[in-house]
């Protein structure tokens, strides 16, 4: 019924964390004058990474719900809340089938920045020789 507000929410508190972080990066960037040659990925962009997987599954999640009727476009837009039983259900939906989706989201970005780091400290391999036999 709502299920997707839970994780627009964390959306929300994600994309503000990372602009917080790339304005955080760029005036470190500023200021530093060393160059380095370890290649690492940004914390602003792994963020960034959560915050597309965030939105893309609201959104989606969004236009399932209005596709089934539960999404209106009048007062009060969910049609749970107009009746006190629905809303209980509603929010049990949001505080279980919600907060277990944004948490796998979570857990997949966790991974996929354990992947990515790793990837990322892999020396360089050096260009295979083709040999004539």
């Amino acid at each position: 019924m709502a299920c997707f507000l839970v994780s627009a929410a964390e959306a929300v508190v994600v994309t503000a964390i990372e602009k917080a972080e790339e304005k955080k990066e760029l005036k470190m960037a500023e200021t530093n004058t060393e160059i380095t040659e370890e290649v690492t990925i940004p914390w602003s962009r792994k963020l960034k990474w959560l915050t597309y997987m965030l939105w893309g599954g609201a959104v989606l999640l969004a236009f399932e719900h209005i596709w089934h009727g539960e999404v209106v476009p009048w007062f009060p837009f969910l049609t749970a809340m107009s009746d006190p039983a629905d809303a209980a259900e509603m929010f049990h939906e949001m505080a279980t089938v919600g907060v277990a989706m944004a948490g796998l989201i979570t857990v997949v970005w966790i991974a996929m920045c354990i992947a990515a780091s790793a990837i990322a400290k892999r020396p360089a391999e050096a260009p295979k020789q083709k040999t004539a036999i």
